[in-house]
């Protein structure tokens, strides 16, 4: 008898210990988002219920325009909403042409310039390097201009010439 109020005392202290133990908390871990095509800031923001201002102030983004695919966002306070659709990413294939030459963009060039200077079209050479925006471009940056032949190369002309005697 003894060894079953022993018993049912011992499986009580268990019961009760066990409920009563603080336990060990459930932090909240990180919360990440990779940006998708089509999704903005302001658009993922929403989805996660956080101001677009927060998300861009914690990942550092100085201009919330830009937002690249395949980029990994924290997601501040994080929201557990339901996951993002799942979908395949369109594969895009644009052939490489194999005919053409480089140049190195100058300080003040844009791609329309650039075009015009290669009598070429500037959405030809964007999408020849893999560019979706005409507007992205930096001094130095090595750009392919399809369709460009030893003949149609750029040289820069001088635009001062200085006279003789002065």
């Amino acid at each position: 008898m003894h060894k079953k109020i022993a018993l049912v005392a011992l499986a009580l202290a268990l019961i009760l210990l066990t409920h009563a133990s603080a336990g060990t908390a459930n932090a909240a871990a990180p919360f990440y988002h990779v940006v998708l095509p089509g999704q903005t800031l302001s658009g993922i923001a929403a989805w996660y219920g956080v101001s677009t201002y927060s998300l861009a102030y914690i990942n550092g983004i100085w201009n919330p325009n830009l937002v690249y695919v395949g980029q990994v966002l924290l997601i501040p306070r994080a929201v557990y909403a339901p996951a993002p659709p799942v979908y395949a990413a369109p594969v895009l294939y644009y052939p490489r042409p194999t005919v053409g030459c480089n140049y190195f963009v100058r300080y003040g060039d844009t791609l329309l310039n650039i075009a015009a200077r290669f009598g070429n079209d500037a959405w030809t050479i964007a999408r020849a390097n893999g560019i979706y925006n005409l507007n992205w471009i930096w001094a130095g940056m090595r750009l392919f201009i399809p369709g460009c032949s030893s003949s149609l190369r750029y040289s820069p002309s001088s635009s001062f010439s200085p006279r003789p005697g002065y």
